[in-house]
């Protein structure tokens, strides 16, 4: 798929907002009709642009509403200690997020876990699989602002 026009870009905005709206309304909402805006939707599918479409849940009532953001220092660069990391990470499904990110730090996770003595459980395994020069760990105290939403339609290119 080519480059993303202002209707593909309003499509993928309404979807991030709601992605359980009918194609009818998308369609009045961007300006098209109901059939081209569904092939639009098939394209973005198809092309990858709509990686999945998932239900976004409350953690508190999940009961995992303890936020945990920790940064970690590799203790090496090497290939085979990211891979330890990756691995470690595959079995702990509280970490929500993975990012590498350059600066002081090496990576970022956000994790979400029911209380303290879970987070330390998890530490634990963590860092048991994978030795690690510093880990930072910042609690959540309040969500401010969230959104999965990436400001598409805002987008002027």
């Amino acid at each position: 798929m080519t480059e993303l026009d202002l209707i593909d870009r309003k499509i993928m905005a309404e979807l991030m907002r709601d992605a359980t709206l009918p194609v009818a309304q998308i369609a009045d909402r961007v300006g098209l009709s109901q059939t081209p805006c569904w092939k639009r939707i098939q394209k973005l599918d198809a092309a990858g642009v709509i990686e999945r479409r998932v239900a976004l849940a409350d953690p508190q009532k999940l009961g995992v509403g303890l936020v945990v953001f920790v940064l970690i220092e590799a203790a090496d660069h090497s290939p085979e200690w990211r891979q330890r990391l990756c691995s470690a990470i595959e079995t702990c499904p509280e970490v929500m997020e993975v990012w590498r990110v350059a600066g002081q730090l090496d990576y970022l996770l956000r994790i979400a876990v029911p209380d303290m003595a879970a987070f330390d459980l998890l530490y634990s395994r963590l860092t048991e699989a994978v030795p690690i020069r510093k880990l930072t760990s910042h609690m959540a105290l309040e969500r401010l602002s969230f959104t999965t939403a990436y400001p598409v339609d805002t987008v002027t290119r």
